[in-house]
């Protein structure tokens, strides 16, 4: 199957700093993708590239199969949704949606039936006669996207959509544009710095680090296996500490933490030796606390410790525990059974987990 994107080779200097270096990756029909990493990691100068806004030092675009190169932007089959949605105030919305209808030369029957098709597609039906200022901000989103709809572009780019939304709006608008990228059967190109909009929304996820691609998967694969340490890192909380291997035992190592703590950790094949410098991650989830020792005796891992902090967040509260003997804040979930409800600071606490649970990289590496 053709892809409806495809980008291979992709580089972007700009005089002797390079934005974006060798980036390759395909969008199949109607998906979902979305390139996540930090600000300034070169994610929206792949996109304005995709867009047509700037040209690549080298590499290839194929849209549909058709590289796009020598195609100006407004004659490229994409459209693009902005973090500042750009909505014309002086305009109502059936006029907004039908913007670039009206610039492509069509009957205004035709203006009105593809208007009144797309309001219905976006949960809006009837208010056409509205002023902009009349809507909420997830109206207005929605807005946004079927007036780049209407055009039946092969791709929509959205260029963190989300950004200028309050928090509850946003989460909310998480589920509404995937309800709205199946609704259209379109393909949707979505960047973000946000893990939790990429990991809610995407069947695929690209995470962006300095220019390149760290990892590409789904977002369970780059959350429970993470291919470097700033995937590892950056997607999801998590416990980090570095150390020095003390042994290697098969796919697993046993590290000495800067702080003195043994830990038991998981290599996935990657290559780790008595001696060598590493990092291990662990999720606050994957730990288990408890009021008596013997009930983790099972765990690889066991530290004896106290509460130094409670992180009320409803069912996804969390605590820090400090070892008894190490100086290291551990970031536990707390269970949803309420045992330990009334825990406070400075209670004594026992905290364990299996050692596989524990991603372990060499030093540095990314």
């Amino acid at each position: 199957m053709t892809p409806d994107l495809e980008c291979t080779g992709l580089t972007k200097r700009f005089g002797q700093t390079t934005a974006v270096e060798n980036v390759s990756f395909a969008v199949p029909p109607g998906s979902f993708f979305s390139i996540l990493g930090p600000s300034g990691c070169g994610k929206t100068t792949i996109m304005r590239m995709i867009a047509g806004f700037l040209d690549p030092s080298e590499g290839d675009i194929r849209i549909k199969g058709r590289s796009v190169l020598d195609v100006p932007p407004n004659k490229r089959p994409v459209n693009m949704v902005f973090q500042h949605l750009a909505l014309f105030p002086m305009m109502n919305i059936a006029d907004n949606i039908g913007y670039g209808l009206r610039r492509a030369g069509l009957a205004k029957s035709e203006i009105d039936r593809k208007t009144g098709e797309a309001l219905e597609r976006i949960g809006l039906p009837g208010i056409g006669s509205r002023k902009v200022d009349e809507l909420s901000g997830g109206q207005k989103q929605r807005v946004a996207i079927a007036r780049c709809m209407v055009l039946e572009p092969d791709v929509l780019l959205l260029d963190e959509p989300l950004g200028a939304l309050d928090l509850k709006l946003r989460e909310r608008m998480k589920v509404e544009l995937k309800a709205l990228q199946a609704a259209f059967d379109t393909t949707f190109v979505y960047i973000t710095h946000d893990q939790s909009e990429a990991l809610v929304m995407s069947d695929n996820i690209a995470v962006m680090n300095q220019g390149r691609f760290e990892q590409m998967g789904t977002g369970r694969d780059l959350y429970y296996r993470p291919d470097t340490a700033f995937v590892a890192g950056f997607v999801g909380d998590t416990n980090r500490w570095r150390g020095r291997v003390e042994k290697e035992q098969g796919k697993s190592i046993q590290l000495r933490t800067e702080s003195g703590m043994i830990l038991r950790g998981a290599t996935h094949g990657r290559a780790l030796h008595a001696g060598d410098h590493a990092d291990i991650f662990v999720r606050p989830e994957a730990i288990r606390i408890a009021h008596s020792k013997d009930e983790l005796a099972h765990f690889d891992n066991l530290i004896s410790g106290h509460v130094t902090s409670m992180l009320f967040n409803g069912a996804a509260s969390r605590v820090l525990v400090c070892g008894a003997e190490e100086g290291d804040e551990i970031e536990v979930n707390l269970p949803q059974s309420g045992e330990f409800a009334a825990l406070k600071k400075g209670a004594a606490v026992h905290i364990g987990w299996a050692g596989d649970q524990g991603n372990c990289f060499a030093a540095g590496a990314t």
